[in-house]
């Protein structure tokens, strides 16, 4: 029998307009102690049509993921990534903290400020802070809205080169730049980045 801890962690999450902590949802509820009852509902919810999971330390509900076909919209997206944008998230995927100089080093070219401006806005990237060097510049992470997005629990989960590869998602050309992001973010920028093309800023 589910008992009314349980019952209220259910409903708290349900009405959540946006994925939970353990430690939000316990101060919702007057400081209980939730993990159990997380625990619980997950295993309850197991493959079943709406699963409860947890992503970046955040819980909310999903739709099973292989029913996520049945329900999705046909209306297309208002806003896709231009490529810029798209290599901009990887290298802060796999590199953060990072620094738009370093960013610019990894990718050879010039990251023109909306790029960053469009993954922020999204709710992927978020600044995390300042490089504790000359100029103090600024560095760049993923959010818990990233890791819920592309479903992964961690950046742990993130695919590998070689899975990549295997999954025939890397053509020779981005096969080259992965490998490059690989060995990690250039010491600076000192090598020059090459301005971005027209129709690769964001």
């Amino acid at each position: 029998m589910i008992d009314d801890l349980v019952r209220a962690v259910e409903a708290t999450l349900f009405a959540a307009e946006a994925p939970m902590t353990p430690e939000e949802i316990s101060r919702h509820l007057n400081g209980a102690a939730v993990k159990d009852a997380l625990a619980e509902l997950a295993a309850h919810y197991q493959g079943r049509g709406v699963e409860l999971v947890e992503r970046g330390g955040r819980w909310h509900f999903q739709t099973a993921a292989d029913l996520a076909h049945l329900l999705r919209r046909e209306k297309e997206d208002l806003r896709r990534l231009t490529r810029a944008a798209t290599e901009v998230l990887a290298i802060v995927a796999y590199h953060e903290p990072v620094s738009r100089a370093e960013i610019e080093a990894i990718r050879g070219v010039q990251t023109a400020k909306g790029t960053l401006d469009v993954l922020m806005e999204a709710g992927w990237v978020r600044v995390a802070g300042r490089r504790e060097v000359p100029g103090r510049p600024t560095i760049y992470g993923t959010t818990p809205e990233f890791l819920a997005h592309f479903g992964l629990e961690s950046r742990r989960d993130l695919p590998g080169i070689d899975e990549l590869r295997a999954a025939g998602l890397l053509d020779p050309v981005d096969d080259a730049y992965a490998s490059l992001t690989a060995e990690g973010p250039a010491d600076s920028a000192a090598n020059g980045a090459r301005p971005e093309k027209d129709g690769e800023s964001a």
